[in-house]
């Protein structure tokens, strides 16, 4: 008997029925780059299609994508110099433009899920996801100021704290701080893998945030190690991590299926803005299909095992 896979490949209805991984706009975290000006409207110019929004405007940018389906967003803080110190300590003052803008998001879409950054580096003088000392980035008394962060956030009405700094026992300090101050309903997504990438330039020049001497590689994990990631993860389920994230994505397919067959907690994976500018960058070439390539590339960051992505296609796939 010849055994031919064909047969389940010969129309579209068949090969329909038998998909075994979909990608749905119920699976995506948009993410959005709030400016301090509520009227603003300016291009990223490497991540062409996306933008830095004022606050009206990014009301507008979440109601045209709730239309579409996309119900969840993680919306990032552009930071001016002004404003920034070697404590961060505008990451934590409710009365800051950011702040204020997410309490009106919440109030204007009580429905979505507001998911917020929680790291020094867009409100740091140093650029530095922790606090620099002697060149050095200082754990412990970065967690303060992370508690300190997550709760102002918290206190504002967001759904999600995602913590994107990479500090040793982060998640678990965080975790304390919001369940001291009744949060306990406040979900953390931990950024549980996030490499030490080059492809993150596209989003550092959307936020003004690149370290200002040194690197990350400290503290964000190293590219070539692929079994450290699951330390990472008993870590971060041990401090009661809500969901487990992987950054980037597209890089890092294994690491994705290595959480996933290894954990129960919803996984996570970013499609990182340098992953998107790639795909732009051939498509004005005329070298890629880009409807195609990158429904290709969602499809692979699923079947990798990825629960959730965040990812900049959001809008224009779910308008496919």
């Amino acid at each position: 008997m010849d055994i031919r896979p064909r047969r389940n490949r010969k129309s579209a209805a068949i090969r329909s029925m038998v998909e075994e991984t979909q990608v749905k706009t119920s699976d995506f975290i948009f993410p959005l780059f709030l400016l301090e000006e509520p009227r603003s409207k300016v291009e990223v110019d490497s991540m062409p299609g996306i933008y830095r929004l004022g606050l009206e405007a990014m009301l507008q940018e979440i109601e045209d994508c709730m239309k579409l389906g996309i119900k969840s967003f993680d919306v990032f803080p552009v930071v001016n110099d002004q404003y920034k110190d070697k404590l961060a300590t505008r990451s934590y003052d409710t009365n800051f433009f950011y702040h204020q803008a997410l309490k009106k998001i919440k109030q204007e879409f009580p429905e979505a899920a507001i998911m917020t950054d929680v790291a020094l580096d867009p409100y740091s003088s140093d650029g530095h996801d922790g606090i620099v000392q002697d060149g050095k980035i200082l754990n412990d008394e970065t967690l303060e100021v992370l508690g300190k962060q997550a709760l102002s956030q918290a206190e504002c009405g967001i759904d999600i704290i995602g913590p994107s700094d990479m500090m040793d026992g982060r998640v678990g300090y965080i975790r304390e701080v919001l369940d001291d101050a009744g949060f306990t309903d406040v979900s953390i997504m931990s950024y549980t893998a996030k490499y030490a990438s080059a492809f993150y330039g596209p989003f550092r020049d959307a936020l003004d945030s690149a370290p200002k001497s040194g690197d990350k590689k400290t503290y964000q994990m190293n590219p070539a190690n692929q079994r450290e990631a699951l330390i990472e993860a008993d870590l971060d389920v041990d401090e009661g991590a809500d969901f487990l994230m992987v950054k980037p994505a597209l890089a890092y397919l294994d690491v994705i299926k290595l959480l996933k067959d290894n954990y129960a907690q919803p996984i996570a994976a970013y499609n990182v803005s340098g992953e998107y500018a790639m795909l732009k960058a051939a498509a004005e070439k005329g070298w890629l299909d880009y409807d195609a390539v990158m429904s290709e590339t969602l499809l692979s960051i699923k079947r990798a095992g990825a629960d959730i992505i965040l990812t900049y296609h959001a809008k224009e796939f779910a308008k496919l």
